[in-house]
C-alpha cells in the first residue's frame, strides 16, 4: 500500500527531524527540506500529498513558497510560525494555507492537523484506509463519517461528528477546547465564543439519549474533554 507522502520545509534541523520521525512514526512517509528553495525544487519534481511549511526560511520564505506554489498547484498546506497574530493567519489563509499551527507546538496536535487537513482534502491514504473506532457500544465509522449506539445510528450534525470522531481517534487525549475548535472550525478560538459548548452539549445529550447507562465524554475540569 503506497503511503502518504508529506514535504517539511523547516530550517531549524531539530524540528525537521522530529516532525519527520513523528510523521513516520505514524505510518506517514515524510520527507525533510531546509530552505525555500529546496522546498520550491522538490515540490516541483516530487508527487506529495501535503505540504508542512515553515515561515522563516532562508533565501525565500515561506509565505513566498505558498505564493508561488498555488501558481502551479493545490497541494494542501499546513503552516508554522512564530507569528500567532490574527492579522498575519488571516493573510496566510487568503494565500492558500490550509492550516496554521503556532511554535511552540505539540507533536500530538500536529498529527491531529495532518489527518484533519488530510481528510478534508481527500487524501488517498484517508479513503484507503476507513476505520471502525470503537468505545464500548459507541461504533464511529471514518469511511461513511457516521456513528451508532450499540448498532443503532446517530443523528448528529457535521460538526458533533468531528468532535466525536477526533476524540475516539486519540482516546488518552486531554483535548482543550482551543484545540478542538481549531481542529473541526479551522478558525482560531476565542474564550468568549459559546459555539462549541452547545455542540458538545448536543452530542453529549445524543449519546446519553442513545445509552443513558454511560458517560462518554468526560470533562477534565481546567484542561477540556476526552473519551471517559
Amino acid at each position: 500500500m503506497e503511503q502518504t507522502r508529506i514535504l517539511v520545509v523547516e530550517d531549524d534541523r531539530e524540528i525537521n527531524s522530529m516532525l519527520c520521525e513523528m510523521l513516520d512514526e505514524n505510518g506517514y512517509a515524510a520527507e525533510g527540506a531546509f530552505t525555500g528553495m529546496e522546498g520550491l525544487s522538490r515540490l516541483r519534481s516530487g508527487d506529495y500529498d501535503l505540504l508542512i511549511l515553515d515561515l522563516m526560511l532562508p533565501y525565500k520564505s515561506g509565505d513566498a513558497v505558498l505564493q508561488e506554489l498555488r501558481s502551479f498547484s493545490s497541494l494542501p498546506v499546513i503552516v508554522i510560525s512564530a507569528k500567532d497574530t490574527v492579522q498575519n493567519k488571516l493573510d496566510l489563509f487568503h494565500m492558500g494555507a490550509d492550516d496554521y499551527l503556532t511554535k511552540p507546538f505539540d507533536l500530538d496536535e500536529v498529527l491531529v492537523r495532518v489527518e484533519a487537513v488530510l481528510g478534508r482534502c481527500g487524501s488517498s491514504e484517508a479513503q484507503r484506509a476507513p476505520e471502525i473506532l470503537k468505545a464500548g457500544k459507541l461504533a464511529v465509522d471514518t469511511e461513511s463519517k457516521t456513528a451508532s449506539v450499540d448498532g443503532q445510528e446517530l443523528v448528529l450534525t457535521a460538526k458533533e461528528y468531528g468532535i466525536l470522531e477526533l476524540l475516539m481517534r486519540y482516546p488518552h487525549k486531554v483535548f482543550s477546547k482551543a484545540n478542538l475548535f481549531e481542529s473541526i472550525w479551522n478558525e482560531e478560538y476565542a474564550c468568549e465564543d459559546n459555539t462549541l459548548n452547545v455542540h458538545m452539549s448536543n452530542l453529549r445529550n445524543k449519546l446519553k439519549a442513545a445509552d443513558p447507562e454511560t458517560e462518554y465524554i468526560k470533562t477534565v475540569w481546567g484542561m477540556g474533554y476526552r473519551m471517559n
